[in-house]
């Protein structure tokens, strides 16, 4: 976002602030588990969040000349890793977390699209970007409400994936439920069945609380009663059944939805690959996205409900 009257600008031939790094940042964690056996040498960049709308912003407001800008700043970094080595790569990963996770489903076919016509492995990694156009407690839709002031504040309709804008409204359109179907990029997506952030503000968010009900099962999920443990328990099953739609019918994508109380996962050694971490059918999340990536087996994994998984790192 640049306001005019602020003279902020990126003069022309300037590149992209991102940082590179060969070693332990935020973002994935380096670890060998996601590199091939025999191609040791991987550099990692972090394109740091900025715009507001997970890089799909296309809009200006003439009121108070603010520009949104988040697609040309997400096209003009990936140009400029380009020029400086990328287009020679031989497998690349688009990955991100919550918001970065769902930039990195609006996106995964635009950024495959700059390796067309090369040899290069091309694939996405989505942590904690399933957010789910879900049912509030009080019946509505807060988060769709949420995002549709996104949307058309950012301008986002004519950035995001045509396929979908073409038969739906552009808000449902940055739900990736409608839109990871179609996705031909492959793509994992890694979410927790209990989305933490989601559920504070999509599920029970406090302006569809009324009378706090919700409180004491939003800090503890132990102090959960039983009709809110159902609420929770539907709004697994509707993520599980987006993710075993139409996502699954394609051979190349893959998924590892965990029943655990958290929102990311792959951010830090603790939750993506330590001693410890967690599990679906005692695999952690590194090793099946290591396996996904390098095709060594097929990752569809999904636990069974809470409170059946004992390896989850939860946050409340």
């Amino acid at each position: 976002m640049v306001r005019e009257r602020d003279g902020v600008h990126v003069p022309q031939g300037e590149p992209p602030r991102v940082f590179e790094s060969h070693g332990e940042a935020a973002g994935v964690p380096w670890h060998p588990e996601l590199q091939p056996r025999r191609e040791p040498c991987w550099n990692r960049v972090m394109i740091r969040y900025c715009d507001g709308a997970s890089f799909a912003g296309e809009g200006y407001d003439a009121g108070s000349r603010v520009y949104f800008r988040g697609q040309r700043i997400f096209n003009a970094a990936i140009q400029h890793l380009l020029s400086i080595g990328m287009n020679s790569a031989d497998q690349v990963l688009l990955a991100g977390g919550s918001a970065g996770g769902l930039s990195a489903i609006l996106h995964c076919d635009q950024f495959g699209a700059f390796f067309a016509g090369r040899s290069t492995t091309v694939k996405c990694l989505a942590d904690a970007g399933l957010f789910l156009d879900a049912v509030d407690v009080a019946g509505g839709h807060t988060l769709k409400s949420y995002f549709g002031g996104v949307v058309a504040t950012h301008g986002a309709a004519q950035t995001l994936p045509r396929s979908c804008t073409g038969h739906l409204d552009a808000t449902s359109c940055f739900f990736p439920q409608n839109i990871i179907g179609s996705i031909k990029t492959p793509i994992f997506l890694l979410n927790a069945a209990y989305d933490t952030w989601q559920i504070h503000e999509s599920l029970a968010p406090d302006v569809a609380d009324h009378g706090g009900a919700w409180r004491a099962c939003k800090s503890n999920r132990l102090a959960c009663n039983a009709s809110q443990m159902k609420v929770l328990q539907a709004f697994r099953e509707q993520m599980v059944g987006i993710v075993q739609g139409a996502f699954s019918r394609s051979k190349g994508n893959g998924f590892f939805i965990n029943s655990c109380f958290t929102h990311g996962q792959s951010k830090v050694p603790a939750t993506w690959n330590a001693y410890g971490s967690p599990t679906i059918h005692n695999k952690s999340i590194a090793k099946s996205v290591s396996d996904w990536y390098f095709g060594r087996a097929e990752v569809r994994a999904i636990d069974c409900p809470y409170p059946c998984d004992h390896t989850c790192h939860n946050d409340i």
